[in-house]
């Protein structure tokens, strides 16, 4: 018996409104602004960075990108993203092939779609 299982690969994204509130706070809505459009912007180039250095091999570099990449996420209350990073330097630190390519798939979805929630989250004016 042939059975196709279809994998569903949309995921929510957790991003911490509270951290984002408290950044705002702190910094004003002029300047939490300033650093919530760094960091997304970092963190774009960091994703399309990240698959560049998997598809060229280059596995130490990867794992740097993707380790600034966690922390960045966490500074602006991307919550998920933050943990599929972990997840992926574990994969690199574990030296396993497999893994690592599905959880940077993983990372390439997630990033994309906290990107997305972070600037619906703007249009709100948190």
């Amino acid at each position: 018996m042939d059975r196709l299982c279809v994998l569903n690969l949309d995921e929510a994204v957790l991003v911490d409104r509270g951290q984002i509130a408290q950044l705002y706070a702190q910094l004003g809505e002029s300047g939490a602004e300033n650093v919530v459009c760094r960091a997304m912007e970092e963190l774009a180039i960091r994703l399309a960075h990240s698959e560049c250095l998997y598809r060229e091999e280059k596995i130490v570099e990867m794992r740097k990108c993707v380790r600034s990449m966690r922390a960045i996420a966490e500074q602006i209350g991307m919550q998920t993203l933050a943990g599929v990073a972990k997840d992926v330097v574990n994969c690199i630190d574990m030296n396993d092939q497999n893994a690592l390519a599905a959880t940077l798939a993983r990372l390439l979805r997630i990033g994309e779609q906290s990107l997305t929630e972070i600037w619906d989250l703007q249009d709100l004016s948190i």
